[in-house]
């Protein structure tokens, strides 16, 4: 994960606000004062309590609507399957442009899911207005 963080820093033009934390206890701490826009995990740190983070932050009010990328050490390994996790990247031969622009397009496809899921609301009471009458 460090290595992943001085590659998200050499990234000149543009600014990335970090904060670490370990386990889901030090998440939560974190959650206090840190509005995340992205969460990446690293799949280092055990499946049960990955998927226990994972689940937690998919549920939790001020982290449903953000992304979630999950980091892996190898493809060789299964991942762990979830609807809360948006996108999965190899740690492997990274670069900070790969990165960013991995964080970039997944922050985009949350968005575009957001916007279709109010877009379903909106037309469906609509329609049900019309029907009604």
């Amino acid at each position: 994960m460090s290595r992943i963080l001085e590659k998200l820093n050499q990234l000149r033009d543009r600014r990335v606000m970090t904060e670490i934390a370990f386990d889901l206890r030090s998440i939560l701490e974190r959650l206090v004062h840190f509005k995340p826009s992205h969460i990446l995990i690293d799949d280092n740190i055990g499946r049960e309590e990955l998927a226990e983070a994972v689940n937690h932050l998919a549920h939790s009010k001020k982290t449903k609507d953000v992304p979630i990328t999950l980091l892996k050490n190898s493809n060789y390994e299964e991942a762990m399957g979830s609807s809360s996790i948006f996108d999965y990247i190899l740690k492997q031969n990274l670069s900070a442009e790969s990165i960013y622009n991995s964080l970039r397009n997944t922050l985009k496809m949350r968005r575009t899911q957001m916007y279709l899921y109010e877009a379903l609301k909106r037309r469906r009471s609509q329609l049900m207005g019309l029907v009604g009458r």
